[in-house]
């Protein structure tokens, strides 16, 4: 099944992708390798704001996680050309996760994007992650990622 029947049923429309809120770019291609800037997490259309261990829970965590996942792959499309079949791997995700100092669950809050990547590119999918509780995010947001790929 191709990564478009995927997100056909899972019902996932990719959603245009983000405008940078500073002076970057969204990727950067390098040979192969396709850097993703950081995505924040947002809902319905709004930076989806909160701190683990304060005001958000590890279960919207995870569906925060999922938001920007869609994001990054949209992105990532982009990227490509448009062709998602040019994706040959997954290689790595650097998730920020918004907490207090005695939040312990961020790799928890993660798998959220890392399930749905890995569901979407199967092996091709399976990837190297680094998950880090921080202190503030841009505006406020609960969860930024950022994405390495390898593409053909």
């Amino acid at each position: 099944m191709s990564i478009y029947d995927k997100l056909t049923e899972l019902n996932i429309t990719l959603p245009a992708v983000a405008v940078p809120a500073a002076a970057y770019v969204m990727s950067v291609q390098t040979g192969n390798t396709v850097f993703l800037s950081g995505h924040i997490a947002k809902k319905d259309g709004k930076v989806w704001v909160g701190q683990f261990g304060k005001n958000i829970t590890t279960e919207e965590g995870k569906l925060a996680a999922r938001a920007v996942a869609i994001d990054l792959i949209a992105t990532l499309q982009a990227a490509c050309g448009g062709d998602l079949t040019r994706v040959r791997r997954i290689v790595k995700l650097m998730s920020l996760v918004n907490s207090t100092g005695d939040f312990t669950e961020q790799h928890l809050v993660t798998n959220g994007a890392s399930e749905l990547i890995g569901e979407l590119f199967g092996e091709q999918g399976i990837h190297a992650r680094s998950a880090f509780g921080v202190a503030q995010i841009p505006m406020g947001a609960c969860v930024e990622i950022e994405m390495i790929a390898e593409i053909a």
